[in-house]
Order: structure tokens, then sequence, then C-alpha cells
């Protein structure tokens, strides 16, 4: 399994067509890890987007056609 860590970055209220985003108009939101599995039988990959205390947040499966299929995880109450 391959998993990577970015930063969530929220550049809402920015004026469209705009060429140059300046540092002070984005909000660092938080962290999330992406994990990469892929099944050789069927030709599935399965990819995982956890947050950054490991909580899966979504489970999207991509078939090799190219078709893909996401379940989104709400922990909220």
């Amino acid at each position: 399994m391959q998993e990577m860590l970015f930063e969530i970055i929220n550049s809402n209220g920015l004026k469209s067509g705009k060429n140059v985003i300046k540092s002070e108009e984005l909000h660092l939101e938080g962290k999330t890890k992406i994990s990469f599995e892929e099944d050789d039988i069927d030709g599935i990959k399965i990819v995982l987007n956890k947050d950054e205390n490991n909580n899966v947040r979504e489970i999207k499966f991509i078939c090799s056609c190219g078709q893909t299929k996401s379940i989104i995880l709400d922990y909220g109450e």
C-alpha cells in the first residue's frame, strides 16, 4: 500500500479569472492521507482518503475501464 500526506487548502473567496494567488488569500484547512491499493485479479484500484487522525473519509473504487464509485463517510452526528 502506498500512502501520501497532503495539505487541504481553502481558496474560497478568490476573484475568478485571477492568474496569481497570494499566500494571504489561502487558508490551511487540515491534512489528508491518501492510500492506493490495486487488486491484480480484477483490475480494481482502491483509493482511501483519510483525515490527519487516520479516520477514513472516502473510499473510491476505480475500475480498469475508467468507471469510479465512491463511498463518503461522515462522522458527524
